[in-house]
Protein backbone atom coordinates (compact mmCIF):
# COMPACT_ATOMS: atom_id res chain seq x y z
CA UNK A 1 0.00 0.00 0.00
CA UNK A 2 1.17 3.53 -0.70
CA UNK A 3 2.69 5.16 2.36
CA UNK A 4 0.31 7.62 4.03
CA UNK A 5 0.86 10.32 6.59
CA UNK A 6 -0.06 9.90 10.23
CA UNK A 7 -2.60 12.07 12.03
CA UNK A 8 -1.08 15.38 13.10
CA UNK A 9 -0.90 15.61 16.89
CA UNK A 10 -0.81 19.38 16.53
CA UNK A 11 -4.23 19.36 14.84
CA UNK A 12 -5.67 17.21 17.61
CA UNK A 13 -4.31 19.58 20.23
CA UNK A 14 -5.75 22.56 18.34
CA UNK A 15 -9.28 21.48 17.33
CA UNK A 16 -11.88 20.29 19.82
CA UNK A 17 -15.08 22.09 18.76
CA UNK A 18 -16.61 24.13 15.93
CA UNK A 19 -14.98 27.40 17.00
CA UNK A 20 -11.46 26.02 17.10
CA UNK A 21 -12.09 24.42 13.69
CA UNK A 22 -13.15 27.78 12.25
CA UNK A 23 -10.10 29.44 13.81
CA UNK A 24 -7.92 26.84 12.11
CA UNK A 25 -9.55 27.50 8.73
CA UNK A 26 -8.97 31.24 9.08
CA UNK A 27 -5.26 30.51 8.77
CA UNK A 28 -5.77 28.39 5.63
CA UNK A 29 -5.85 30.54 2.47
CA UNK A 30 -9.12 30.27 0.59
CA UNK A 31 -10.85 27.88 3.02
CA UNK A 32 -13.19 30.24 4.93
CA UNK A 33 -15.38 33.09 3.74
CA UNK A 34 -17.05 35.32 6.34
CA UNK A 35 -19.67 37.91 5.50
CA UNK A 36 -21.52 40.67 7.36
CA UNK A 37 -24.19 40.99 4.68
CA UNK A 38 -27.60 40.25 6.19
CA UNK A 39 -28.89 36.83 5.22
CA UNK A 40 -32.35 35.28 5.59
CA UNK A 41 -32.45 31.69 6.87
CA UNK A 42 -35.47 31.15 4.62
CA UNK A 43 -33.68 29.60 1.60
CA UNK A 44 -31.13 32.41 1.21
CA UNK A 45 -28.27 30.77 3.16
CA UNK A 46 -28.36 27.73 0.89
CA UNK A 47 -29.10 29.84 -2.17
CA UNK A 48 -25.88 31.76 -1.61
CA UNK A 49 -23.76 28.74 -0.71
CA UNK A 50 -24.90 26.83 -3.78
CA UNK A 51 -22.81 29.30 -5.79
CA UNK A 52 -19.92 29.60 -3.32
CA UNK A 53 -19.01 26.00 -2.57
CA UNK A 54 -21.79 23.42 -2.25
CA UNK A 55 -20.64 20.96 -4.94
CA UNK A 56 -21.92 17.39 -4.68
CA UNK A 57 -25.13 16.59 -6.53
CA UNK A 58 -26.44 20.17 -6.27
CA UNK A 59 -27.84 21.49 -9.58
CA UNK A 60 -25.25 23.30 -11.65
CA UNK A 61 -23.84 25.89 -11.51
CA UNK A 62 -22.15 24.92 -8.28
CA UNK A 63 -18.55 24.25 -7.31
CA UNK A 64 -16.17 23.38 -4.52
CA UNK A 65 -15.34 26.45 -2.50
CA UNK A 66 -14.63 27.73 1.01
CA UNK A 67 -16.78 27.20 4.07
CA UNK A 68 -18.93 30.20 4.95
CA UNK A 69 -19.93 32.01 8.13
CA UNK A 70 -22.86 34.43 7.99
CA UNK A 71 -22.38 36.94 10.80
CA UNK A 72 -25.62 38.89 10.24
CA UNK A 73 -28.66 36.59 10.36
CA UNK A 74 -32.06 38.21 9.91
CA UNK A 75 -34.17 37.85 13.05
CA UNK A 76 -31.31 36.50 15.17
CA UNK A 77 -29.24 39.32 16.65
CA UNK A 78 -26.90 37.13 18.67
CA UNK A 79 -26.35 34.13 16.37
CA UNK A 80 -24.32 33.21 13.31
CA UNK A 81 -24.75 30.45 10.72
CA UNK A 82 -21.86 28.31 9.44
CA UNK A 83 -22.20 26.11 6.38
CA UNK A 84 -19.95 23.96 4.21
CA UNK A 85 -17.28 23.20 6.79
CA UNK A 86 -16.94 19.64 5.42
CA UNK A 87 -17.85 20.28 1.78
CA UNK A 88 -14.26 19.85 0.60
CA UNK A 89 -12.20 16.68 0.94
CA UNK A 90 -9.08 18.85 1.22
CA UNK A 91 -10.66 20.76 4.10
CA UNK A 92 -11.77 17.59 5.90
CA UNK A 93 -8.25 16.19 5.63
CA UNK A 94 -6.77 19.40 7.05
CA UNK A 95 -9.24 19.49 9.94
CA UNK A 96 -8.47 15.86 10.84
CA UNK A 97 -4.72 16.06 10.19
CA UNK A 98 -4.90 13.31 7.57
CA UNK A 99 -4.02 12.66 3.94
CA UNK A 100 -6.65 13.87 1.47
CA UNK A 101 -6.38 10.83 -0.82
CA UNK A 102 -6.32 8.24 1.96
CA UNK A 103 -8.91 9.64 4.37
CA UNK A 104 -11.03 6.50 4.26
CA UNK A 105 -8.06 4.22 4.87
CA UNK A 106 -6.73 6.31 7.74
CA UNK A 107 -10.08 6.63 9.47
CA UNK A 108 -10.50 2.88 8.96
CA UNK A 109 -7.25 2.35 10.83
CA UNK A 110 -8.72 4.30 13.76
CA UNK A 111 -11.35 1.57 14.15
CA UNK A 112 -8.63 -0.36 15.96
CA UNK A 113 -7.66 2.63 18.14
CA UNK A 114 -11.00 3.83 19.48
CA UNK A 115 -11.49 5.81 22.71
CA UNK A 116 -14.98 5.74 24.27
CA UNK A 117 -16.74 9.04 25.04
CA UNK A 118 -16.52 10.11 28.66
CA UNK A 119 -18.41 12.39 31.06
CA UNK A 120 -16.94 15.85 31.31
CA UNK A 121 -14.94 16.32 34.50
CA UNK A 122 -16.97 17.44 37.49
CA UNK A 123 -16.81 21.20 37.89
CA UNK A 124 -15.50 21.79 34.37
CA UNK A 125 -17.25 24.48 32.35
CA UNK A 126 -19.96 23.10 30.05
CA UNK A 127 -19.92 25.23 26.91
CA UNK A 128 -23.27 24.11 25.53
CA UNK A 129 -25.18 25.15 28.67
CA UNK A 130 -24.03 28.75 28.99
CA UNK A 131 -27.55 29.91 28.08
CA UNK A 132 -30.65 27.87 28.96
CA UNK A 133 -34.20 28.17 27.58
CA UNK A 134 -36.83 25.91 29.14
CA UNK A 135 -39.96 24.93 27.23
CA UNK A 136 -42.00 25.79 30.35
CA UNK A 137 -41.21 29.46 29.71
CA UNK A 138 -44.31 31.03 28.08
CA UNK A 139 -42.09 32.84 25.55
CA UNK A 140 -40.26 29.67 24.47
CA UNK A 141 -40.23 29.24 20.69
CA UNK A 142 -37.81 27.01 18.78
CA UNK A 143 -38.32 29.08 15.65
CA UNK A 144 -36.94 32.19 17.36
CA UNK A 145 -34.21 30.40 19.30
CA UNK A 146 -32.64 28.19 16.60
CA UNK A 147 -31.70 29.81 13.25
CA UNK A 148 -32.31 26.64 11.23
CA UNK A 149 -32.30 27.37 7.49
CA UNK A 150 -34.51 26.01 4.77
CA UNK A 151 -32.64 24.73 1.71
CA UNK A 152 -35.23 25.87 -0.85
CA UNK A 153 -38.47 27.90 -0.92
CA UNK A 154 -40.36 24.58 -1.24
CA UNK A 155 -39.07 23.06 2.00
CA UNK A 156 -41.56 21.82 4.57
CA UNK A 157 -40.00 24.15 7.13
CA UNK A 158 -36.72 25.00 8.85
CA UNK A 159 -34.51 21.92 9.09
CA UNK A 160 -31.79 20.97 11.53
CA UNK A 161 -29.43 19.22 9.12
CA UNK A 162 -26.31 18.91 11.30
CA UNK A 163 -27.97 17.71 14.48
CA UNK A 164 -26.30 14.73 16.14
CA UNK A 165 -29.07 12.86 17.94
CA UNK A 166 -28.10 10.85 21.01
CA UNK A 167 -30.26 8.07 22.43
CA UNK A 168 -29.99 4.84 24.34
CA UNK A 169 -31.69 1.49 24.83
CA UNK A 170 -34.17 1.26 27.71
CA UNK A 171 -33.11 -2.34 28.34
CA UNK A 172 -29.30 -2.19 28.50
CA UNK A 173 -26.33 0.18 28.30
CA UNK A 174 -26.31 0.48 24.50
CA UNK A 175 -26.03 4.06 23.17
CA UNK A 176 -25.89 5.58 19.73
CA UNK A 177 -25.50 8.86 17.85
CA UNK A 178 -26.93 9.49 14.39
CA UNK A 179 -27.81 12.41 12.14
CA UNK A 180 -31.47 12.45 11.09
CA UNK A 181 -33.73 14.80 9.16
CA UNK A 182 -35.37 17.12 11.71
CA UNK A 183 -38.07 19.61 10.69
CA UNK A 184 -39.10 22.32 13.15
CA UNK A 185 -42.91 22.06 13.13
CA UNK A 186 -43.98 24.39 15.95
CA UNK A 187 -42.68 26.37 18.89
CA UNK A 188 -41.85 23.18 20.79
CA UNK A 189 -42.02 20.23 18.36
CA UNK A 190 -39.89 18.72 15.63
CA UNK A 191 -40.65 15.94 13.17
CA UNK A 192 -37.94 13.29 12.87
CA UNK A 193 -37.55 10.96 9.89
CA UNK A 194 -35.85 7.65 10.62
CA UNK A 195 -34.70 5.94 7.41
CA UNK A 196 -36.40 2.52 7.51
CA UNK A 197 -34.24 -0.34 8.75
CA UNK A 198 -30.87 1.38 8.68
CA UNK A 199 -30.43 3.40 11.85
CA UNK A 200 -29.75 2.15 15.34
CA UNK A 201 -31.76 4.92 16.98
CA UNK A 202 -34.71 3.43 15.11
CA UNK A 203 -34.05 0.09 16.82
CA UNK A 204 -33.87 1.83 20.20
CA UNK A 205 -37.12 3.67 19.39
CA UNK A 206 -38.85 0.33 18.82
CA UNK A 207 -37.57 -0.81 22.22
CA UNK A 208 -39.04 2.29 23.88
CA UNK A 209 -42.34 1.52 22.17
CA UNK A 210 -42.16 -1.99 23.61
CA UNK A 211 -41.58 -0.49 27.06
CA UNK A 212 -44.43 1.99 26.54
CA UNK A 213 -42.42 5.13 27.25
CA UNK A 214 -41.30 8.09 25.14
CA UNK A 215 -37.62 8.06 24.20
CA UNK A 216 -35.35 10.75 25.70
CA UNK A 217 -33.06 12.34 23.10
CA UNK A 218 -30.67 15.24 22.70
CA UNK A 219 -29.70 16.98 19.48
CA UNK A 220 -26.19 18.48 19.52
CA UNK A 221 -25.43 21.04 16.79
CA UNK A 222 -22.15 22.76 15.89
CA UNK A 223 -19.41 20.25 16.65
CA UNK A 224 -15.80 19.21 16.16
CA UNK A 225 -15.53 17.91 12.56
CA UNK A 226 -14.18 14.60 13.89
CA UNK A 227 -17.50 13.99 15.63
CA UNK A 228 -19.48 14.57 12.44
CA UNK A 229 -17.12 12.36 10.44
CA UNK A 230 -17.73 9.40 12.75
CA UNK A 231 -21.52 9.64 12.58
CA UNK A 232 -21.72 8.22 9.04
CA UNK A 233 -20.57 4.71 9.98
CA UNK A 234 -23.17 1.96 9.76
CA UNK A 235 -23.46 -1.79 10.31
CA UNK A 236 -21.71 -4.14 9.92
CA UNK A 237 -18.71 -1.90 10.66
CA UNK A 238 -20.52 -0.43 13.65
CA UNK A 239 -23.14 -2.93 14.89
CA UNK A 240 -26.11 -2.16 17.13
CA UNK A 241 -24.87 -0.77 20.43
CA UNK A 242 -21.61 0.57 18.97
CA UNK A 243 -21.40 4.27 19.78
CA UNK A 244 -19.62 5.97 16.88
CA UNK A 245 -18.25 8.68 19.17
CA UNK A 246 -15.48 6.24 20.10
CA UNK A 247 -14.16 6.55 16.52
CA UNK A 248 -13.99 10.33 16.94
CA UNK A 249 -12.07 9.69 20.15
CA UNK A 250 -9.61 7.56 18.19
CA UNK A 251 -9.20 10.27 15.55
CA UNK A 252 -8.45 12.96 18.14
CA UNK A 253 -6.58 10.73 20.57
CA UNK A 254 -8.88 11.76 23.44
CA UNK A 255 -12.41 11.05 24.58
CA UNK A 256 -15.33 13.09 23.31
CA UNK A 257 -16.65 14.91 26.38
CA UNK A 258 -20.31 14.41 27.27
CA UNK A 259 -22.52 16.49 29.54
CA UNK A 260 -25.78 15.42 31.20
CA UNK A 261 -28.83 17.05 29.67
CA UNK A 262 -30.83 19.33 31.97
CA UNK A 263 -34.37 18.10 31.32
CA UNK A 264 -34.09 14.53 29.99
CA UNK A 265 -32.08 11.46 31.10
CA UNK A 266 -29.61 11.60 28.21
CA UNK A 267 -26.21 13.08 27.41
CA UNK A 268 -25.11 15.65 24.86
CA UNK A 269 -21.82 16.87 23.38
CA UNK A 270 -20.37 19.23 26.00
CA UNK A 271 -18.72 21.54 23.46
CA UNK A 272 -21.72 21.86 21.12
CA UNK A 273 -22.97 25.27 20.03
CA UNK A 274 -26.63 24.28 20.50
CA UNK A 275 -28.37 21.38 22.23
CA UNK A 276 -32.07 20.62 21.82
CA UNK A 277 -33.48 18.32 24.51
CA UNK A 278 -36.75 16.42 24.39
CA UNK A 279 -38.68 13.19 24.11
CA UNK A 280 -39.37 11.28 20.90
CA UNK A 281 -43.03 10.35 21.25
CA UNK A 282 -44.07 6.74 20.74
CA UNK A 283 -47.64 7.84 19.89
CA UNK A 284 -47.66 11.36 18.43
CA UNK A 285 -46.96 12.00 14.75
CA UNK A 286 -47.03 15.02 12.47
CA UNK A 287 -47.42 15.55 8.73
CA UNK A 288 -44.00 16.88 7.72
CA UNK A 289 -45.31 19.76 5.59
CA UNK A 290 -48.13 20.74 7.95
CA UNK A 291 -47.00 24.38 7.80
CA UNK A 292 -46.43 24.70 4.04
CA UNK A 293 -48.60 22.11 2.29
CA UNK A 294 -46.05 21.88 -0.53
CA UNK A 295 -45.86 18.09 -0.50
CA UNK A 296 -42.10 18.52 -0.34
CA UNK A 297 -39.66 17.88 2.50
CA UNK A 298 -36.14 19.11 1.67
CA UNK A 299 -33.37 18.37 -0.85
CA UNK A 300 -31.80 15.01 -0.14
CA UNK A 301 -28.32 13.71 -0.99
CA UNK A 302 -29.18 12.08 -4.38
CA UNK A 303 -30.00 15.57 -5.72
CA UNK A 304 -33.80 15.45 -5.60
CA UNK A 305 -36.24 17.01 -3.15
CA UNK A 306 -37.81 14.38 -0.94
CA UNK A 307 -41.53 14.00 -0.50
CA UNK A 308 -43.01 15.18 2.78
CA UNK A 309 -43.79 12.21 5.01
CA UNK A 310 -47.44 11.90 6.09
CA UNK A 311 -46.58 10.76 9.62
CA UNK A 312 -43.32 11.56 11.34
CA UNK A 313 -42.60 10.76 14.99
CA UNK A 314 -42.66 13.96 17.04
CA UNK A 315 -39.93 15.20 19.36
CA UNK A 316 -41.55 17.19 22.17
CA UNK A 317 -38.83 19.69 23.01
CA UNK A 318 -38.21 20.36 26.68
CA UNK A 319 -35.25 22.77 26.46
CA UNK A 320 -32.76 24.52 24.20
CA UNK A 321 -29.32 25.29 25.56
CA UNK A 322 -26.48 27.02 23.75
CA UNK A 323 -23.22 28.85 24.02
CA UNK A 324 -23.08 32.61 24.29
CA UNK A 325 -23.12 34.11 20.76
CA UNK A 326 -23.92 30.67 19.28
CA UNK A 327 -23.07 29.45 15.79
CA UNK A 328 -25.72 27.39 14.02
CA UNK A 329 -24.10 24.78 11.77
CA UNK A 330 -26.00 23.67 8.69
CA UNK A 331 -25.49 21.90 5.38
CA UNK A 332 -27.19 21.56 2.01
CA UNK A 333 -28.64 18.07 1.65
CA UNK A 334 -27.14 17.23 -1.78
CA UNK A 335 -23.87 19.11 -1.21
CA UNK A 336 -20.35 17.70 -1.05
CA UNK A 337 -20.65 18.04 2.73
CA UNK A 338 -22.94 15.01 2.69
CA UNK A 339 -20.44 13.24 0.42
CA UNK A 340 -17.77 13.79 3.07
CA UNK A 341 -19.84 12.73 6.07
CA UNK A 342 -21.34 9.66 4.38
CA UNK A 343 -18.69 8.77 1.82
CA UNK A 344 -15.48 8.79 3.81
CA UNK A 345 -16.86 6.39 6.46
CA UNK A 346 -18.13 4.27 3.53
CA UNK A 347 -14.58 4.16 2.16
CA UNK A 348 -13.26 3.16 5.58
CA UNK A 349 -15.84 0.38 5.93
CA UNK A 350 -15.17 -1.02 2.46
CA UNK A 351 -11.40 -0.94 2.93
CA UNK A 352 -11.64 -2.66 6.33
CA UNK A 353 -13.86 -5.43 4.93
CA UNK A 354 -11.79 -6.08 1.80
CA UNK A 355 -8.40 -5.79 3.49
CA UNK A 356 -9.50 -8.35 6.08
CA UNK A 357 -10.57 -10.86 3.42
CA UNK A 358 -8.10 -10.11 0.59
CA UNK A 359 -5.12 -8.35 2.19
CA UNK A 360 -2.76 -6.21 0.17
CA UNK A 361 -4.71 -5.95 -3.10
CA UNK A 362 -7.09 -3.03 -2.52
CA UNK A 363 -5.00 0.12 -2.83
CA UNK A 364 -7.71 2.72 -2.26
CA UNK A 365 -11.45 3.43 -2.32
CA UNK A 366 -13.42 6.50 -3.31
CA UNK A 367 -17.12 6.97 -2.54
CA UNK A 368 -17.69 9.28 -5.48
CA UNK A 369 -19.65 12.56 -5.21
CA UNK A 370 -21.98 11.50 -8.05
CA UNK A 371 -23.41 8.90 -5.67
CA UNK A 372 -23.74 11.27 -2.74
CA UNK A 373 -21.12 9.27 -0.86
CA UNK A 374 -23.46 6.29 -0.62
CA UNK A 375 -24.40 4.89 -4.04
CA UNK A 376 -21.12 4.72 -6.02
CA UNK A 377 -17.70 3.39 -5.00
CA UNK A 378 -14.55 3.20 -7.11
CA UNK A 379 -12.12 0.48 -6.00
CA UNK A 380 -8.47 0.67 -7.06
CA UNK A 381 -7.29 -2.95 -7.17
CA UNK A 382 -3.83 -4.31 -7.91
CA UNK A 383 -3.38 -7.72 -9.53
CA UNK A 384 0.13 -8.92 -8.71
CA UNK A 385 -0.13 -12.36 -10.30
CA UNK A 386 -2.43 -14.47 -12.43
CA UNK A 387 -3.86 -15.86 -9.19
CA UNK A 388 -5.35 -12.44 -8.43
CA UNK A 389 -7.58 -12.59 -11.49
CA UNK A 390 -11.18 -12.60 -10.30
CA UNK A 391 -10.34 -11.43 -6.81
CA UNK A 392 -11.26 -7.88 -7.87
CA UNK A 393 -14.86 -9.07 -8.30
CA UNK A 394 -14.76 -10.70 -4.88
CA UNK A 395 -13.68 -7.32 -3.54
CA UNK A 396 -16.69 -5.67 -5.20
CA UNK A 397 -19.07 -8.17 -3.59
CA UNK A 398 -17.42 -7.52 -0.22
CA UNK A 399 -18.00 -3.79 -0.77
CA UNK A 400 -21.74 -4.43 -1.08
CA UNK A 401 -21.57 -6.40 2.18
CA UNK A 402 -19.66 -3.61 3.91
CA UNK A 403 -22.24 -0.98 2.93
CA UNK A 404 -25.68 -2.20 1.95
CA UNK A 405 -26.84 1.10 0.41
CA UNK A 406 -24.13 0.90 -2.27
CA UNK A 407 -25.57 0.59 -5.79
CA UNK A 408 -22.65 0.68 -8.25
CA UNK A 409 -19.03 -0.46 -7.87
CA UNK A 410 -16.37 0.46 -10.44
CA UNK A 411 -13.21 -1.66 -10.42
CA UNK A 412 -10.08 -0.03 -11.85
CA UNK A 413 -6.36 -0.75 -12.01
CA UNK A 414 -3.63 0.97 -10.04
CA UNK A 415 -2.81 3.42 -12.86
CA UNK A 416 -6.27 5.04 -12.72
CA UNK A 417 -6.95 8.14 -10.60
CA UNK A 418 -10.04 7.12 -8.63
CA UNK A 419 -10.72 10.75 -7.64
CA UNK A 420 -11.00 11.84 -11.29
CA UNK A 421 -14.24 10.48 -12.76
CA UNK A 422 -13.00 11.35 -16.25
CA UNK A 423 -10.12 8.94 -15.66
CA UNK A 424 -12.53 6.31 -14.33
CA UNK A 425 -14.70 6.76 -17.43
CA UNK A 426 -11.56 6.45 -19.58
CA UNK A 427 -10.91 3.08 -17.97
CA UNK A 428 -14.50 2.09 -18.57
CA UNK A 429 -14.26 3.17 -22.21
CA UNK A 430 -11.00 1.37 -23.02
CA UNK A 431 -10.96 -1.55 -20.54
CA UNK A 432 -14.60 -2.60 -20.26
CA UNK A 433 -16.94 -4.71 -22.38
CA UNK A 434 -20.49 -4.89 -21.08
CA UNK A 435 -21.04 -8.52 -22.06
CA UNK A 436 -18.16 -9.70 -19.86
CA UNK A 437 -17.38 -6.84 -17.47
CA UNK A 438 -20.90 -5.98 -16.27
CA UNK A 439 -22.18 -8.05 -13.34
CA UNK A 440 -25.72 -7.30 -12.23
CA UNK A 441 -27.39 -8.23 -8.96
CA UNK A 442 -31.14 -7.66 -9.36
CA UNK A 443 -33.67 -7.45 -6.55
CA UNK A 444 -31.28 -6.19 -3.87
CA UNK A 445 -32.28 -3.61 -1.27
CA UNK A 446 -30.49 -0.30 -1.71
CA UNK A 447 -31.98 3.03 -0.59
CA UNK A 448 -35.46 4.54 -0.61
CA UNK A 449 -34.17 7.99 -1.63
CA UNK A 450 -33.02 6.85 -5.08
CA UNK A 451 -36.12 7.67 -7.18
CA UNK A 452 -35.19 5.08 -9.81
CA UNK A 453 -35.51 2.32 -7.20
CA UNK A 454 -39.24 2.07 -7.84
CA UNK A 455 -41.65 -0.24 -9.71
CA UNK A 456 -42.83 2.72 -11.81
CA UNK A 457 -39.27 3.18 -13.11
CA UNK A 458 -38.35 -0.46 -13.64
CA UNK A 459 -41.01 -3.22 -13.80
CA UNK A 460 -38.53 -5.73 -12.36
CA UNK A 461 -38.60 -3.85 -9.04
CA UNK A 462 -41.29 -5.21 -6.73
CA UNK A 463 -40.97 -2.78 -3.80
CA UNK A 464 -39.74 0.82 -3.58
CA UNK A 465 -36.12 0.85 -2.40
CA UNK A 466 -35.11 -2.27 -4.30
CA UNK A 467 -32.38 -1.86 -6.94
CA UNK A 468 -30.37 -3.77 -9.48
CA UNK A 469 -26.88 -3.39 -8.09
CA UNK A 470 -24.05 -3.50 -10.62
CA UNK A 471 -20.31 -4.14 -10.79
CA UNK A 472 -18.39 -2.51 -13.64
CA UNK A 473 -15.14 -4.42 -13.95
CA UNK A 474 -12.88 -1.94 -15.74
CA UNK A 475 -9.65 -3.78 -14.89
CA UNK A 476 -7.33 -5.28 -17.47
CA UNK A 477 -7.01 -9.10 -17.40
CA UNK A 478 -3.67 -9.89 -15.78
CA UNK A 479 -2.29 -11.68 -18.83
CA UNK A 480 -2.98 -8.59 -21.00
CA UNK A 481 -1.50 -5.95 -18.69
CA UNK A 482 1.53 -5.36 -20.91
CA UNK A 483 -0.78 -4.42 -23.79
CA UNK A 484 -2.57 -1.74 -21.78
CA UNK A 485 0.30 0.47 -20.67
CA UNK A 486 -0.50 4.17 -20.53
CA UNK A 487 1.69 6.64 -22.40
CA UNK A 488 4.96 7.01 -20.52
CA UNK A 489 5.94 10.67 -20.30
CA UNK A 490 9.28 12.03 -19.17
CA UNK A 491 9.65 11.95 -15.39
CA UNK A 492 10.78 15.56 -14.93
CA UNK A 493 12.88 17.12 -12.19
CA UNK A 494 10.08 18.60 -10.07
CA UNK A 495 12.49 20.74 -8.01
CA UNK A 496 13.73 22.39 -11.19
CA UNK A 497 10.17 23.21 -12.28
CA UNK A 498 8.74 23.88 -8.81
CA UNK A 499 7.71 27.47 -9.53
CA UNK A 500 5.94 26.56 -12.72
CA UNK A 501 4.22 23.52 -11.20
CA UNK A 502 2.90 25.65 -8.34
CA UNK A 503 0.56 27.48 -10.73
Amino acid sequence: MTQIHQTSQNINDTIHDLRSALDYLRDMPGQLLETDTEVDCDAEVSGVYRHVGAGGTVARPTKEGPAMVFNNVKGFDDAKVAIGLLSSRKRVAALLGMDEQYLGLQIGQKLAETIPPAPIAEGKHIDCQEVVHLATDPDFDLRRLVPAPTNTPEDAGPYVTMGLIAGHSPFNSDTDVTIHRLCIESKDTMGMWITPGSRHLGAFFEQWKEKGEDMPVTVSIGLDPAVYMCAGFEAPTTPLGYNELQIAGGIRGRAVELAPALTVPETCIAHAEYVIEGYLSITDTVREDVNTNTGKAMPEFPGYTGEAKPELPVIHVTAVTHREHPIMQSCIGPSHEHVSMAGIPTEASIYKMVETAIPGRLLNVHAAPCGGGKFVAVLQFKKSSINDEGRQRNAAMLAFSAFSELKHVFLVDEDVDIFDMSDVMWAMTTRFQADTGLITIPGAHCHVLDPSNDPAFAPSIRVHGIACKAIFDCTVPYDLKDEFQRCRFLDIDQDKWAAELAH
